[in-house]
């Protein structure tokens, strides 16, 4: 699982019919304490509605995604799957 913030929508007029009425975002990997990663942000799959500058958790496994969507013929790879109300870090 990937911790990201969601900087945009993607928007796209034709695609893959069992993507119609999903929505796609742009999300940056963040860190625990979320600061942005360099690594090239993700397009993903959106099912729990989040919205841009939400701390998201992402998956990017195709098994996992098949299961969620209860098929295995969209062409999906990455998919926000909660977002991340609070992070609390407990020190020793």
């Amino acid at each position: 699982m990937i911790l990201g913030i969601v900087k945009g929508n993607l928007v796209s007029t034709i695609k893959n019919k069992y993507l119609f009425g999903h929505k796609l975002l742009l999300v940056a990997q963040i860190d625990i304490l979320g600061n942005e990663l360099s690594k090239p942000e993700l397009i993903a799959l959106d099912l729990v509605d989040s919205g841009i500058g939400d701390k998201v958790i992402v998956v990017q496994e195709g098994d996992a995604i098949q299961q969620m969507l209860g098929h295995s013929y969209a062409p999906v790879n990455t998919m926000v799957i909660g977002v991340v109300d609070n992070i609390e870090i407990v020190e020793n």
